[in-house]
């Protein structure tokens, strides 16, 4: 595309050649006019401040497509120039020099204060349309690069957030192993050790067997230790016994906040001891952020053991206290603790209002494999854009190229279906004062019009001579031959 549209820009300047729009000057200059403008579209994304300028001079030549294909070539420089004040400064000295070239081409021909607010008015159609079209379209294009750098560094942000807090939860969960499975194994070196002590006296034959036993126990427990101690991120864990999450341990949790429970179905002695410490981390991670951002809020704790699945709901109602600010921290944790045993987990606002916390997990889990945090997607690029989004993100700028693009559409479909030739036997006889405007532009469109108004046909012998015929009031009021 690097060449398509200089190529194309040279095309549409030498269009006059075929069907002349206007009085066109010397073919020479309409072919100069031409390269000119192809020349300044291919410069315009590179060297943007002397494209801007580089268009004026085109002006001072009679050839209105290479004029209205100037219009991209000023919207695609003020696209790329970052700083407003300076291409407001080479805006003003744009439509000043413009004005002057215009007038260098119609003063002879048309008084100057006309000629003055045409250039004017062709400076607003010309170079501030398009010029502002391309600032706010440019605006854009850092704006939503930065928005969308912001993106990502929030959703990485997020993702390690959420990584920190399972990597947090399963430590965890690694110093609660240590806790539970400790216990275990000092009572198997305990009564390994006692075994070895009744084979030494009572069956010699099984004095070996019983100490690798005691030996093995203890050496478990020392890598036990070493391996999830490292894993600890608090020095001081949480006590945790066989009625951690219990109807009694839940019970007690609740009456240190102002919340009621609501406990269906059998107890939890019998349930994994995974399970239970889920339940209690869900009630208590779920009543400290009720203290933490509804202080005053009724909340209710439901537990439901049926079918060997366990499920726990912690709902508390809206609340007259700010809403807190939180990293969600520890509802990431109890997600990734229940998910790794194969219950399902939620946490947000019902429609009737407040916060519910929900999980449930089965009695017995299997065991399951560790999953990886999945990694975030990357942003959506910038030039995915809906029509909402351009129009919302700067974009409605973009607009005013609408009727300058139409216009030069029109303008080029007029000069090839606009005959412009006139045979000498039909000029002769057409009458002044009585041949109709209409019947002329009937026959031969409105040929080329000059700045007098008149109409200008070229003859069909004579490449060298114009037909000029002139009306008023919808009459032919004068006709003339003449040679450019």
């Amino acid at each position: 595309m690097r060449f398509v549209w200089p190529v194309l820009a040279f095309v549409v300047g030498l269009m006059p050649l075929v069907a002349p729009v206007a009085p066109v000057p010397h073919p020479a200059l309409t072919v100069a006019s031409a390269v000119w403008i192809a020349a300044l579209v291919w410069l315009a994304p590179r060297k943007p401040e002397w494209a801007l300028l580089l268009t004026t001079p085109l002006f001072a030549v009679n050839n209105l497509l290479t004029m209205a294909t100037t219009t991209f070539v000023v919207f695609a420089a003020a696209r790329r120039i970052p700083r407003r004040g300076r291409l407001w400064a080479l805006l003003g000295v744009t439509a000043v020099l413009q004005t002057g070239f215009g007038l260098l081409a119609v003063h002879q021909s048309q008084p100057l204060g006309e000629s003055l607010l045409g250039g004017i008015i062709g400076s607003a159609f010309f170079v501030i349309f398009p010029a502002v079209s391309g600032m706010l379209l440019g605006r854009r294009r850092p704006m939503v690069q930065l928005l969308q750098e912001r993106n990502e560094y929030l959703e990485r942000a997020r993702a390690l957030t959420a990584a920190s807090a399972r990597s947090e939860e399963r430590a965890h969960i690694a110093g609660e192993m240590h806790d539970l499975l400790g216990h275990r194994l000092s009572l198997i070196s305990i009564h390994a050790g006692a075994l070895e002590l009744a084979t030494a006296r009572k069956a010699p034959q099984l004095h070996e067997q019983a100490e690798l036993i005691r030996t093995t126990s203890s050496l478990a427990m020392a890598e036990l230790r070493e391996i999830l101690g490292v894993l600890r991120t608090n020095p001081e864990p949480e006590s945790l016994d066989e009625d951690t999450g219990t109807r009694s341990d839940i019970t007690a949790l609740v009456s240190r906040s102002s919340a009621t429970l609501d406990w269906s179905g059998d107890d939890l002695h019998g349930a994994d001891p995974r399970t239970r410490r889920a339940v209690h981390r869900v009630v208590r991670e779920a009543l400290t952020n009720v203290r933490k951002h509804a202080p005053h809020a009724r909340t209710r704790v439901q537990v439901t053991v049926h079918g060997g699945r366990a499920r726990v709901q912690v709902l508390n109602g809206p609340s007259d206290a700010p809403p807190g600010k939180g990293a969600r921290r520890g509802l990431i944790g109890l997600e990734e603790r229940v998910g790794l045993l194969g219950g399902s987990f939620s946490a947000g606002a019902p429609p009737e209002g407040g916060f519910r916390v929900a999980a449930d997990v089965p009695l017995r889990p299997a065991s399951q494999a560790v999953t990886e945090v999945r990694e975030v997607p990357p942003p959506p690029a910038a030039e995915v854009l809906t029509v909402p989004r351009v129009l919302g993100g700067g974009c409605l700028g973009l607009l005013a190229l609408l009727p300058i693009s139409g216009a030069l559409i029109v303008l080029v479909l007029f000069t090839l279906l606009n005959p412009t030739q006139m045979n000498a036997s039909y000029f002769d006889s057409l009458r002044v004062g009585v041949t109709a405007e209409d019947e002329v532009m009937g026959e031969y469109g409105v040929g080329e019009l000059g700045v007098d108004g008149c109409s200008r046909f070229r003859t069909s012998h004579d490449a060298s001579l114009l037909y000029k015929l002139c009306f008023r009031d919808g009459k032919l009021h004068s006709k003339e031959q003449e040679r450019p």
